[in-house]
């Protein structure tokens, strides 16, 4: 989805919940395909390799291509690691219920710490013009794009803000289910 492209929505609230969910579905079917046929434990990190190659050939097309909109604003998320994490599971458990418990848990639980290397930087606060906000929020502000769609602006406004200040924590662990 479009919580996806821009790097100032991916501290979102949307993109930790929403985005797991969308895509263990594609690495649990490779998964399935490799190991019933092959019984070979690499079924998920094969297809997110691919995706991300899609993804940035994708990116690079279409925003540096078409645009020249800046590369760097526009990456894809990191999964690897979490489909690394499904295939290990399938690996030691050899069972698809147990990989589909612990291990979609686990995917859905890695996005946020193993992009938030990749994310740090864009978190550091900024003053603009008398006003104090993150790096990202600044990013978002000057490169100008059509409009935030409607349901980030409901998420924004949502009952997330009543758990505190930072919500991703929760975000990432109800998207485990």
């Amino acid at each position: 989805g479009d919580w996806d492209f821009w790097v100032d929505w991916k501290d979102r609230r949307m993109w930790p919940t929403v985005l797991p969910i969308m895509l263990v579905t594609f690495p649990a079917a490779a998964q399935y395909f490799f190991w019933e046929h092959f019984r070979l434990p690499f079924g998920a990190t094969f297809l997110c390799v691919a995706l991300l190659f899609g993804e940035w050939l994708d990116r690079y097309i279409s925003f540096w291509g078409w645009t020249y909109y800046p590369i760097n604003l526009v990456w894809p998320s990191s999964l690897i690691p979490q489909a690394l994490f499904l295939d290990i599971v399938l690996l030691l458990s050899k069972s698809f219920i147990v990989t589909a418990i612990v291990g979609s848990m686990g995917f859905s639980l890695l996005l946020y710490p193993n992009n938030w290397v990749i994310l740090a930087q864009f978190h550091q606060p900024t003053e603009q013009y008398g006003t104090l906000m993150s790096l990202a929020d600044v990013i978002g502000f000057h490169n100008v794009r059509t409009s935030m769609p409607e349901y980030i602006r409901i998420i924004e406004r949502g009952t997330m803000r009543t758990f505190g200040k930072d919500v991703v924590g929760v975000a990432a662990f109800f998207s485990a289910f």
